[in-house]
């Protein structure tokens, strides 16, 4: 999609353009280490026993991914099974360095069968255009696979519920990084219930890959002063990743 197209498109939607507030990314200064304390409380999941460690297969094994969706479509761990149109598996390129991963499907997710669909899809994408990068380059998740009844916030059980989907999918993409997509996604991802201001800006770990929180964009469809934050964010995971292609 040519500039002109492109800026037509956003205005017709009445979303702003995506522009630098800073420095071009490639000139940012390197990536700050993190303490060894931060690191710590930052790691997400506790460590599973020995018999519940997840079969690892080999990265693009797609038959391995076929019957993970087969088995996630078969799903009737928890009560949302009965409320679900279809579950959402995830989609986006099995190959890629970044995964990215939000809360639940909302209504149209469910409705489509596709994780960020909609306006904060649209808006998601544009995201992703301002570091470079195609929806079609990076695979999108959510920690549920069944949207939760009236949009409501997903409940304790069925997180563990879908848990384990979620990691087979981390384990067969193995990621160069991840992007927990609002404070939900967060606080679930890292077993914290620290609020998203004090999540933002900082490298955090799951399965022992970079974690970098960043805004949810139907909040920042309703919190358009919030769109420097995010940007923030999409340069901090950029640096990380950029800090990781380096070693």
């Amino acid at each position: 999609m040519d500039k002109a197209t492109r800026l037509h498109y956003l205005e017709a939607m009445g979303i702003a353009v995506w522009v630098p507030r800073q420095r071009p990314v490639a000139t940012m200064p390197a990536l700050e280490e993190t303490s060894a304390a931060e690191n710590t409380a930052d790691v997400g999941w506790v460590e599973r026993s020995e018999t519940q460690q997840t079969t690892l297969h080999t990265p693009y094994d797609d038959s391995a991914w076929n019957q993970l969706q087969h088995e996630v479509s078969l799903c009737r761990a928890c009560g949302l099974c009965e409320t679900r149109t279809q579950t959402v598996f995830g989609v986006g390129n099995r190959h890629a360095g970044w995964m990215l991963i939000g809360e639940a499907p909302g209504q149209n997710e469910d409705l489509q069968g596709e994780p960020f669909v909609g306006k904060a899809g649209q808006l998601l994408n544009e995201m992703l255009r301002a570091i470079g990068l195609a929806r079609e380059e990076v695979f999108i998740a959510n920690v549920l696979k069944c949207r939760p009844p009236a949009n409501r916030d997903p409940q304790a059980e069925e997180v563990a519920a879908c848990r384990d989907f979620l990691r087979r999918q981390i384990a067969l993409l193995q990621p160069k990084i991840i992007l927990a997509v609002g404070r939900i996604a967060a606080q679930n991802l890292l077993n914290t219930q620290q609020p998203l201001a004090k999540l933002r800006g900082r490298q955090h770990r799951l399965e022992n890959i970079p974690l970098v929180v960043v805004h949810h964009p139907a909040y920042l469809l309703r919190a358009l002063t919030e769109k420097a934050k995010a940007w923030d964010d999409l340069q901090f995971a950029l640096s990380v990743y950029q800090s990781l292609q380096e070693q």
